[in-house]
Protein backbone atom coordinates (compact mmCIF):
# COMPACT_ATOMS: atom_id res chain seq x y z
CA UNK A 1 0.00 0.00 0.00
CA UNK A 2 3.05 2.14 0.68
CA UNK A 3 3.55 1.95 -3.07
CA UNK A 4 0.18 3.27 -4.00
CA UNK A 5 0.39 5.62 -1.77
CA UNK A 6 3.79 7.29 -2.74
CA UNK A 7 2.46 6.50 -6.56
CA UNK A 8 -0.25 9.03 -5.61
CA UNK A 9 1.41 11.53 -3.94
CA UNK A 10 4.21 11.67 -7.09
CA UNK A 11 0.60 12.25 -9.28
CA UNK A 12 -0.14 15.30 -7.27
CA UNK A 13 3.09 16.82 -7.78
CA UNK A 14 3.90 16.40 -11.11
CA UNK A 15 -0.01 17.32 -12.40
CA UNK A 16 1.11 20.43 -10.95
CA UNK A 17 4.20 21.09 -12.96
CA UNK A 18 1.66 19.82 -15.94
CA UNK A 19 -0.98 22.77 -14.66
CA UNK A 20 2.38 25.21 -14.82
CA UNK A 21 3.41 24.28 -17.68
CA UNK A 22 -0.57 24.66 -19.62
CA UNK A 23 -0.73 28.23 -17.54
CA UNK A 24 2.29 29.51 -19.18
CA UNK A 25 1.39 27.80 -22.38
CA UNK A 26 -1.87 30.05 -22.03
CA UNK A 27 -0.65 33.05 -21.30
CA UNK A 28 1.87 33.35 -23.90
CA UNK A 29 -0.57 33.71 -26.62
CA UNK A 30 -0.53 36.92 -28.03
CA UNK A 31 -1.87 40.12 -26.05
CA UNK A 32 -5.13 40.32 -28.34
CA UNK A 33 -6.31 36.84 -28.59
CA UNK A 34 -5.18 34.10 -26.01
CA UNK A 35 -4.32 30.74 -27.73
CA UNK A 36 -7.26 28.12 -27.53
CA UNK A 37 -5.37 25.39 -28.49
CA UNK A 38 -4.26 24.52 -24.70
CA UNK A 39 -3.88 20.72 -24.03
CA UNK A 40 -5.04 19.65 -20.58
CA UNK A 41 -2.60 16.12 -20.82
CA UNK A 42 0.68 14.33 -21.60
CA UNK A 43 1.51 11.57 -23.65
CA UNK A 44 3.91 8.58 -23.04
CA UNK A 45 5.12 5.24 -24.23
CA UNK A 46 5.70 2.06 -22.86
CA UNK A 47 9.01 1.15 -22.54
CA UNK A 48 11.92 -0.64 -20.79
CA UNK A 49 13.59 1.31 -17.84
CA UNK A 50 15.57 0.34 -15.07
CA UNK A 51 13.77 1.31 -12.05
CA UNK A 52 15.80 2.67 -8.88
CA UNK A 53 14.29 3.19 -5.46
CA UNK A 54 16.41 4.87 -2.26
CA UNK A 55 16.06 5.41 0.90
CA UNK A 56 18.75 8.24 2.74
CA UNK A 57 19.36 8.37 6.39
CA UNK A 58 22.51 9.26 8.45
CA UNK A 59 24.56 7.45 11.02
CA UNK A 60 27.47 6.77 13.27
CA UNK A 61 30.36 4.33 12.48
CA UNK A 62 30.59 2.11 15.66
CA UNK A 63 32.56 -1.03 16.16
CA UNK A 64 30.98 -4.52 15.64
CA UNK A 65 32.65 -5.80 18.64
CA UNK A 66 34.91 -4.75 21.59
CA UNK A 67 36.48 -5.98 24.07
CA UNK A 68 37.92 -4.59 27.62
CA UNK A 69 41.05 -5.68 28.49
CA UNK A 70 40.94 -5.33 32.37
CA UNK A 71 43.61 -6.86 35.21
CA UNK A 72 42.80 -8.71 37.48
CA UNK A 73 45.60 -8.01 39.65
CA UNK A 74 46.36 -4.98 41.77
CA UNK A 75 49.51 -2.81 42.50
CA UNK A 76 51.82 -0.46 40.17
CA UNK A 77 51.45 -0.57 36.86
CA UNK A 78 55.26 -1.27 35.22
CA UNK A 79 54.92 -1.59 32.07
CA UNK A 80 51.68 -0.73 29.36
CA UNK A 81 52.34 -2.64 26.03
CA UNK A 82 50.34 -0.18 23.61
CA UNK A 83 49.10 3.20 23.11
CA UNK A 84 45.39 3.94 21.04
CA UNK A 85 45.52 3.47 17.31
CA UNK A 86 48.15 0.66 18.06
CA UNK A 87 47.18 -2.91 16.22
CA UNK A 88 48.20 -5.84 18.20
CA UNK A 89 48.55 -9.63 17.59
CA UNK A 90 46.31 -12.38 19.64
CA UNK A 91 48.53 -13.29 22.89
CA UNK A 92 50.42 -9.78 22.71
CA UNK A 93 51.58 -8.77 25.96
CA UNK A 94 49.95 -5.68 26.66
CA UNK A 95 50.34 -4.75 30.58
CA UNK A 96 52.72 -5.89 33.43
CA UNK A 97 51.75 -5.07 37.06
CA UNK A 98 54.29 -5.12 40.13
CA UNK A 99 54.75 -8.50 41.00
CA UNK A 100 55.78 -8.35 44.61
CA UNK A 101 53.15 -9.03 46.52
CA UNK A 102 51.70 -11.73 44.65
CA UNK A 103 54.88 -13.35 44.38
CA UNK A 104 55.68 -13.23 48.16
CA UNK A 105 52.04 -14.88 48.87
CA UNK A 106 52.75 -17.18 46.57
CA UNK A 107 56.23 -18.08 48.40
CA UNK A 108 54.08 -18.14 51.37
CA UNK A 109 51.72 -20.52 50.24
CA UNK A 110 54.24 -23.10 48.92
CA UNK A 111 55.39 -22.84 52.46
CA UNK A 112 52.32 -23.75 53.81
CA UNK A 113 51.52 -26.41 51.59
CA UNK A 114 54.88 -28.13 52.37
CA UNK A 115 54.34 -28.09 56.10
CA UNK A 116 50.57 -29.42 55.53
CA UNK A 117 52.40 -32.02 54.01
CA UNK A 118 54.36 -32.94 56.72
CA UNK A 119 51.45 -33.31 59.21
CA UNK A 120 49.56 -35.03 56.70
CA UNK A 121 52.65 -37.85 56.90
CA UNK A 122 52.63 -37.83 60.60
CA UNK A 123 48.91 -38.17 61.10
CA UNK A 124 49.05 -40.76 58.93
CA UNK A 125 51.84 -42.65 61.05
CA UNK A 126 50.25 -41.59 64.23
CA UNK A 127 46.81 -43.09 63.25
CA UNK A 128 48.93 -46.51 61.64
CA UNK A 129 50.12 -46.59 65.49
CA UNK A 130 47.10 -46.06 66.96
CA UNK A 131 44.45 -48.29 65.38
CA UNK A 132 47.33 -51.12 66.14
CA UNK A 133 46.86 -49.93 69.72
CA UNK A 134 43.41 -49.86 69.85
CA UNK A 135 42.76 -53.49 68.36
CA UNK A 136 45.07 -54.81 70.93
CA UNK A 137 43.00 -52.97 73.55
CA UNK A 138 46.14 -50.74 74.73
CA UNK A 139 44.39 -47.18 73.73
CA UNK A 140 40.75 -46.20 74.66
CA UNK A 141 38.10 -45.41 72.42
CA UNK A 142 38.19 -42.09 72.83
CA UNK A 143 41.55 -41.71 72.12
CA UNK A 144 41.68 -43.57 69.15
CA UNK A 145 38.55 -41.35 67.90
CA UNK A 146 41.17 -38.27 68.66
CA UNK A 147 43.85 -39.82 66.18
CA UNK A 148 41.22 -40.39 63.53
CA UNK A 149 40.30 -36.70 63.96
CA UNK A 150 43.58 -35.05 63.62
CA UNK A 151 44.16 -37.55 60.06
CA UNK A 152 41.41 -35.71 58.89
CA UNK A 153 42.07 -32.11 59.94
CA UNK A 154 45.54 -32.95 58.14
CA UNK A 155 44.33 -34.12 54.63
CA UNK A 156 41.70 -31.17 55.25
CA UNK A 157 44.71 -28.74 55.96
CA UNK A 158 46.53 -30.16 52.75
CA UNK A 159 43.53 -29.58 50.55
CA UNK A 160 43.23 -26.06 51.49
CA UNK A 161 46.79 -25.20 51.31
CA UNK A 162 47.15 -26.51 47.78
CA UNK A 163 44.07 -24.15 46.47
CA UNK A 164 45.34 -21.45 48.43
CA UNK A 165 49.12 -22.45 46.35
CA UNK A 166 47.10 -22.48 43.41
CA UNK A 167 45.26 -19.02 43.63
CA UNK A 168 48.81 -17.78 44.63
CA UNK A 169 49.69 -18.96 40.87
CA UNK A 170 46.93 -17.42 39.26
CA UNK A 171 47.35 -14.00 41.02
CA UNK A 172 50.86 -14.11 40.00
CA UNK A 173 50.26 -14.83 36.64
CA UNK A 174 47.44 -12.05 36.25
CA UNK A 175 50.37 -9.77 36.91
CA UNK A 176 50.79 -10.14 33.08
CA UNK A 177 47.99 -9.04 30.58
CA UNK A 178 47.58 -10.67 26.94
CA UNK A 179 45.84 -9.78 24.55
CA UNK A 180 42.63 -12.45 23.84
CA UNK A 181 42.26 -11.35 20.37
CA UNK A 182 43.64 -9.32 17.91
CA UNK A 183 42.72 -6.06 16.50
CA UNK A 184 43.44 -2.05 17.52
CA UNK A 185 43.76 -0.69 20.68
CA UNK A 186 40.74 2.32 20.80
CA UNK A 187 41.48 3.30 24.35
CA UNK A 188 43.33 3.42 27.48
CA UNK A 189 42.31 5.19 30.37
CA UNK A 190 45.53 4.37 32.41
CA UNK A 191 49.58 5.09 32.26
CA UNK A 192 52.69 3.53 33.47
CA UNK A 193 53.24 4.29 36.83
CA UNK A 194 49.08 4.38 38.33
CA UNK A 195 48.50 2.25 41.02
CA UNK A 196 45.51 0.13 40.63
CA UNK A 197 42.52 -1.77 43.04
CA UNK A 198 40.83 -4.24 41.27
CA UNK A 199 38.65 -6.54 43.11
CA UNK A 200 37.58 -9.55 41.41
CA UNK A 201 35.23 -11.13 43.24
CA UNK A 202 32.12 -9.12 42.01
CA UNK A 203 31.20 -11.11 37.86
CA UNK A 204 33.02 -8.60 35.41
CA UNK A 205 35.45 -7.43 38.11
CA UNK A 206 38.61 -6.09 37.64
CA UNK A 207 40.45 -2.69 36.26
CA UNK A 208 40.35 -1.48 32.04
CA UNK A 209 43.67 -1.15 30.93
CA UNK A 210 42.45 -0.86 27.39
CA UNK A 211 39.93 -2.07 24.85
CA UNK A 212 40.33 -2.98 21.61
CA UNK A 213 38.45 -3.49 18.94
CA UNK A 214 38.47 -5.30 14.96
CA UNK A 215 38.46 -2.53 12.72
CA UNK A 216 38.79 -4.84 9.94
CA UNK A 217 34.95 -4.74 9.41
CA UNK A 218 32.88 -2.28 11.46
CA UNK A 219 29.16 -1.15 11.27
CA UNK A 220 27.06 2.23 10.76
CA UNK A 221 24.50 3.04 13.43
CA UNK A 222 22.02 4.65 10.88
CA UNK A 223 18.53 6.21 11.82
CA UNK A 224 15.87 5.50 9.18
CA UNK A 225 12.26 6.92 9.39
CA UNK A 226 9.59 5.08 10.49
CA UNK A 227 7.77 5.84 7.01
CA UNK A 228 10.82 3.80 5.31
CA UNK A 229 11.68 1.88 7.82
CA UNK A 230 9.08 -1.22 6.23
CA UNK A 231 11.27 -1.12 2.84
CA UNK A 232 14.67 -2.14 4.26
CA UNK A 233 15.48 -5.98 4.53
CA UNK A 234 18.92 -8.03 6.03
CA UNK A 235 20.81 -7.90 2.99
CA UNK A 236 19.94 -5.02 1.46
CA UNK A 237 22.98 -3.19 -0.47
CA UNK A 238 23.78 0.09 0.99
CA UNK A 239 25.88 3.26 -0.21
CA UNK A 240 27.78 5.56 2.51
CA UNK A 241 29.72 8.59 2.39
CA UNK A 242 32.23 10.65 5.06
CA UNK A 243 33.45 14.13 5.13
CA UNK A 244 37.06 12.80 5.38
CA UNK A 245 36.23 11.20 1.51
CA UNK A 246 33.70 12.80 -0.40
CA UNK A 247 35.16 11.95 -3.82
CA UNK A 248 35.23 7.56 -2.03
CA UNK A 249 31.91 5.53 -1.82
CA UNK A 250 31.98 2.77 0.44
CA UNK A 251 29.60 -0.57 0.64
CA UNK A 252 28.02 -2.10 3.09
CA UNK A 253 25.29 -4.47 3.90
CA UNK A 254 21.67 -4.32 6.06
CA UNK A 255 22.54 -6.23 8.63
CA UNK A 256 19.97 -5.79 11.40
CA UNK A 257 17.10 -3.49 12.10
CA UNK A 258 16.26 -2.95 15.97
CA UNK A 259 13.28 -3.07 17.08
CA UNK A 260 13.17 -0.30 19.46
CA UNK A 261 12.30 3.59 17.98
CA UNK A 262 14.04 6.52 19.33
CA UNK A 263 11.80 9.50 19.27
CA UNK A 264 13.50 13.00 19.50
CA UNK A 265 12.02 15.82 18.87
CA UNK A 266 8.81 14.20 17.48
CA UNK A 267 10.18 12.22 14.89
CA UNK A 268 10.47 8.83 15.03
CA UNK A 269 13.67 6.51 13.75
CA UNK A 270 14.39 3.01 14.19
CA UNK A 271 18.68 2.13 14.24
CA UNK A 272 19.72 0.47 11.34
CA UNK A 273 23.07 -1.56 11.14
CA UNK A 274 25.31 -1.47 8.14
CA UNK A 275 28.23 -3.55 7.83
CA UNK A 276 31.16 -2.60 5.84
CA UNK A 277 34.26 -4.15 5.18
CA UNK A 278 36.87 -1.54 6.36
CA UNK A 279 39.99 -3.35 4.86
CA UNK A 280 42.14 -0.03 3.83
CA UNK A 281 41.45 1.43 7.32
CA UNK A 282 39.76 4.24 6.03
CA UNK A 283 36.94 4.44 8.13
CA UNK A 284 37.33 5.55 12.28
CA UNK A 285 35.04 4.88 14.98
CA UNK A 286 32.52 7.85 15.29
CA UNK A 287 32.85 9.08 12.18
CA UNK A 288 29.17 10.80 11.01
CA UNK A 289 28.07 8.95 7.41
CA UNK A 290 25.14 9.65 4.97
CA UNK A 291 23.89 6.43 4.19
CA UNK A 292 22.02 5.35 0.84
CA UNK A 293 20.03 1.96 1.31
CA UNK A 294 18.55 0.49 -1.82
CA UNK A 295 15.46 -0.43 -2.21
CA UNK A 296 15.20 -1.23 -5.65
CA UNK A 297 17.38 -1.75 -8.78
CA UNK A 298 15.38 -3.54 -11.48
CA UNK A 299 15.73 -3.61 -15.71
CA UNK A 300 11.83 -3.51 -16.29
CA UNK A 301 10.63 -4.10 -19.97
CA UNK A 302 7.41 -2.22 -19.77
CA UNK A 303 6.84 0.37 -17.49
CA UNK A 304 4.24 3.18 -17.49
CA UNK A 305 4.28 7.27 -15.77
CA UNK A 306 3.01 6.33 -12.52
CA UNK A 307 0.74 9.16 -13.08
CA UNK A 308 -1.03 7.75 -16.26
CA UNK A 309 -3.11 5.24 -13.71
CA UNK A 310 -6.45 6.17 -12.98
CA UNK A 311 -8.78 4.67 -10.27
CA UNK A 312 -12.89 4.34 -10.62
CA UNK A 313 -13.07 7.41 -8.51
CA UNK A 314 -11.11 9.93 -10.98
CA UNK A 315 -11.74 8.24 -14.20
CA UNK A 316 -14.62 10.42 -15.41
CA UNK A 317 -12.72 13.19 -15.04
CA UNK A 318 -9.58 11.79 -17.05
CA UNK A 319 -12.62 10.46 -19.56
CA UNK A 320 -14.09 14.01 -20.07
CA UNK A 321 -11.01 15.79 -20.66
CA UNK A 322 -10.30 13.18 -23.87
CA UNK A 323 -14.58 13.21 -24.53
CA UNK A 324 -14.83 9.94 -23.77
CA UNK A 325 -18.79 9.37 -23.58
CA UNK A 326 -19.44 8.95 -20.18
CA UNK A 327 -21.50 5.89 -21.57
CA UNK A 328 -18.59 4.58 -22.59
CA UNK A 329 -16.73 4.67 -19.07
CA UNK A 330 -20.02 2.87 -17.34
CA UNK A 331 -20.01 0.00 -19.60
CA UNK A 332 -16.40 -0.11 -18.75
CA UNK A 333 -16.53 -0.19 -15.08
CA UNK A 334 -19.43 -2.78 -14.96
CA UNK A 335 -16.38 -5.39 -15.30
CA UNK A 336 -15.52 -6.02 -11.23
CA UNK A 337 -11.75 -6.36 -11.08
CA UNK A 338 -10.13 -8.14 -8.22
CA UNK A 339 -7.59 -6.33 -6.66
CA UNK A 340 -8.52 -2.99 -7.57
CA UNK A 341 -6.18 0.20 -5.92
CA UNK A 342 -3.90 -2.70 -5.30
CA UNK A 343 -2.37 -3.63 -8.27
CA UNK A 344 -5.31 -3.39 -10.62
CA UNK A 345 -5.53 0.12 -12.30
CA UNK A 346 -7.13 2.01 -14.86
CA UNK A 347 -5.15 3.68 -18.27
CA UNK A 348 -6.58 5.53 -20.99
CA UNK A 349 -4.10 4.13 -24.15
CA UNK A 350 -4.10 5.82 -27.68
CA UNK A 351 -5.75 3.47 -30.33
CA UNK A 352 -6.88 4.36 -34.25
CA UNK A 353 -10.22 4.72 -32.45
CA UNK A 354 -9.08 6.95 -30.17
CA UNK A 355 -8.41 6.78 -26.51
CA UNK A 356 -9.29 3.53 -25.00
CA UNK A 357 -9.87 2.32 -21.38
CA UNK A 358 -7.68 -0.61 -20.05
CA UNK A 359 -7.33 -2.23 -16.85
CA UNK A 360 -3.57 -3.15 -16.59
CA UNK A 361 -1.87 -5.10 -13.46
CA UNK A 362 1.36 -3.10 -11.92
CA UNK A 363 4.54 -4.30 -10.49
CA UNK A 364 7.46 -2.77 -8.66
CA UNK A 365 7.15 1.61 -8.53
CA UNK A 366 10.11 4.29 -8.17
CA UNK A 367 7.54 6.65 -7.83
CA UNK A 368 7.75 8.44 -11.43
CA UNK A 369 7.07 4.73 -13.44
CA UNK A 370 5.90 1.97 -12.60
CA UNK A 371 6.12 -1.67 -14.01
CA UNK A 372 3.52 -3.25 -16.22
CA UNK A 373 2.66 -6.54 -16.06
CA UNK A 374 0.04 -7.51 -17.89
CA UNK A 375 -2.83 -4.66 -19.89
CA UNK A 376 0.00 -2.86 -22.32
CA UNK A 377 2.19 -3.99 -24.69
CA UNK A 378 5.58 -2.04 -25.71
CA UNK A 379 5.32 0.53 -27.70
CA UNK A 380 1.54 1.46 -26.66
CA UNK A 381 0.70 5.45 -25.93
CA UNK A 382 -0.62 5.95 -22.43
CA UNK A 383 -2.54 9.45 -21.48
CA UNK A 384 -1.23 11.40 -18.70
CA UNK A 385 -3.76 14.10 -17.16
CA UNK A 386 -4.74 16.13 -14.26
CA UNK A 387 -7.49 15.22 -11.76
CA UNK A 388 -10.66 16.82 -11.98
CA UNK A 389 -10.72 19.54 -9.31
CA UNK A 390 -7.05 20.41 -11.52
CA UNK A 391 -8.76 20.42 -14.58
CA UNK A 392 -11.75 22.73 -13.00
CA UNK A 393 -8.87 25.04 -11.96
CA UNK A 394 -6.99 25.50 -14.54
CA UNK A 395 -10.31 26.12 -16.93
CA UNK A 396 -11.03 28.83 -14.18
CA UNK A 397 -7.81 29.93 -14.45
CA UNK A 398 -8.32 30.23 -18.54
CA UNK A 399 -10.96 32.20 -18.34
CA UNK A 400 -9.73 34.59 -16.16
CA UNK A 401 -6.55 35.15 -18.38
CA UNK A 402 -9.37 35.80 -20.73
CA UNK A 403 -10.91 37.92 -19.37
CA UNK A 404 -7.62 39.81 -18.36
CA UNK A 405 -6.61 40.14 -22.33
CA UNK A 406 -10.22 41.36 -23.76
CA UNK A 407 -10.03 44.15 -21.33
CA UNK A 408 -6.53 44.69 -22.27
Amino acid sequence: MNNIKNIKNMKIKNLLTISTVLIIVTACGKPDQPSEATTFYKKDSVSEKKLEVSIEASGIIEAISSVEIKSKASGEILYLGAEVGDTVEKGSMLGQIDQRTPKNILDQSASDLEASKVRLDNAKSQFERGSELHSKGSISDKDYEDIQENLAQAKSTVVRTEVSYENAKIALDDTVVRSPVAGTIISRPVEVGQVISSPTMAVGGGTILMTLADLSKVRVRALVDEIDVGKVSIGQVVSIKVAAYRDKEFFGTVAKIEPLAKVEQNVTTFPVLIDIDNDENLLLLGMNTDVVIEILNKDVSMTAPSMSLRTRKDIYSAATILNIPKETVDSFLLEKVKGENFNKFIVIKESKKGPQLSWVEIGVSDLSNVEIISGLSQGDTVFILPSKSLYDYQQRFKQRVNASFSFG
